[in-house]
């Protein structure tokens, strides 16, 4: 069924480039977006209207609500929905051996697995998140039902298999047995996600991380990568420990390491990678892999702020996660006010006893504009997909979103917010509530 929607087109096309066109958008009936008409050109308004009366079904946003990409959230652990907000006062490894690993332990229960998915999935497209790269338990039944769920709801998800073995990383009661079963045991799952056939749906090869893993499930999973083509996913270089476990361990730093077992891949994503150097970003960059940027969960367990600015000055692609449960907040319009708040902590420092001049990183800070960037086209960049803009040639994944909700919170007003206000206002103010619309693949999704 083709789709034509027409309101007030507001989207990041490059990091530094914020756009508002008054637009509709023309899209075919397998979702791909064929036309995008500017009404401000008289030619732009009578292709519009042609489109809008020719579209088998047609939207018409109301003056005040704003039409934008989908947004792609890089980095969700999808098993930890439950225990979401609890914990995070904790070092990162007591959290994990405490609260996740027990948890994570409870989707051998596939009627608890379904449940959860069931909750998570529709939440997390209320929001906005037309696309979700998850993490999933270590069990095969669960890792499929939850690809099974996302297709059913009509969300674009990469949905991964978590592999893990060493016996000090992991519990007993909760790993591989051996890293041939953890290899084995990934390959079966690639193979169940794409029998689901869904046009959404595709499988990640997906190492927790290097403490929980050894070398030789480390290497397999390098070997299934490079036979299978599928992508890749694991924790990257997120605080001092993990930079220190791998220098101990393997005698360099975490992403060189993962290289050598052929883990740092095109279309890899690397989660947090907070302590990249100098030399392991030109690694990444010239892996065509990226980074999961997760400023609020990096609060609590990274020890640094991710560099953004650094990062895509050296040309790593580098989008959004919302680290669920990490980081306690299940959009990633939040996660973008909060992309800002970190870079602004990294400019200006946060130790009054060092003078101004010692204080910070200089050149650090980013706005809202490039924040939303990284939540749309930037993270579609990491997993070569076709989203995350509303242009022709990629699939109309969108959302619009009201900033006129009686009782939202969002407040414009006449004669003071100009366009770039209220693209501010929508991108830092805006919650699920405020969310109108969400398409994926030309599909109406809102729950």
């Amino acid at each position: 069924m083709t789709l034509a929607v027409a309101g007030t087109l507001m989207q990041t096309p490059a990091p530094d480039q914020f756009t508002v066109t008054d637009a509709v958008v023309e899209v075919d009936a397998t979702g791909a977006i064929v036309a995008v008409h500017d009404r401000s050109t008289p030619e732009g308004a009578a292709a519009g209207r042609a489109a809008l009366d020719a579209a088998a079904e047609r939207v018409e946003l109301a003056p005040g609500t704003f039409l934008m990409p989908g947004m792609v959230d890089l980095h969700v652990h999808a098993p930890q929905w439950p225990q979401l907000g609890t914990g995070l006062d904790l070092p990162l490894e007591r959290w994990l051996f405490e609260y996740t690993f027990p948890l994570e332990a409870r989707y051998a229960d596939t009627g608890f697995a379904a449940a959860v998915w069931d909750d998570l999935v529709p939440t997390l497209l209320a929001h906005g998140t037309t696309t979700a790269v998850y993490h999933s338990s270590n069990h095969l039944e669960a890792t499929t039902a939850l690809a099974r769920t996302c297709a059913r709801h009509g969300q674009r998800a990469l949905v991964g298999r978590v592999a893990m073995d060493h016996p000090s990383g992991t519990p007993e009661w909760y790993r591989d047995a051996t890293a041939s079963e953890g290899v084995d045991a990934s390959a079966a799952s690639i193979e169940a996600v794409e029998a689901l056939a869904s046009p959404l749906v595709e499988p990640i090869i997906t190492p927790r991380f290097a403490p929980a893993c050894t070398d030789a499930l480390l290497e397999g999973l390098g070997e299934l990568a490079e036979s299978t083509g599928a992508r890749t996913q694991t924790h990257c270089a997120e605080s001092d420990w993990h930079c220190g476990y791998a220098l101990d361990r393997f005698g360099t730093t975490d992403p060189a390491a993962l290289d050598r077992f052929g883990l740092v891949r095109p279309r890899t994503v690397l989660a947090h990678a907070d302590h990249l150097t100098t030399d392991d970003m030109a690694l990444v960059s010239g892996q065509r892999a990226g980074v999961a940027h997760c400023p609020l969960s990096n609060a609590y367990f990274a020890n640094a702020v991710f560099r953004v600015r650094r990062a895509l000055a050296a040309n790593v692609r580098v989008g959004l996660g919302t680290d669920i449960a990490g980081g306690a907040r299940p959009g990633l319009l939040a996660m973008c006010q909060d992309a800002v708040t970190v870079s602004r902590m990294l400019e200006d420092g946060v130790d009054p006893a060092l003078g101004a001049a010692e204080r910070g990183v200089p050149a650090s800070r980013i706005d809202t504009a490039t924040a939303f960037w990284l939540a749309t086209a930037g993270g579609a960049a990491v997993v070569d997909l076709p989203v995350g803009l509303i242009e022709p040639g990629r699939r109309f994944d969108a959302i619009a979103v009201r900033a006129d909700r009686p009782g939202g919170t969002i407040r414009l007003w006449d004669g003071f917010d100009d366009e770039a206000r209220i693209f501010e206002k929508v991108v830092r103010l805006a919650a699920d509530d405020d969310i109108s619309h969400v398409w994926v693949d030309g599909a109406s999704v809102k729950p």
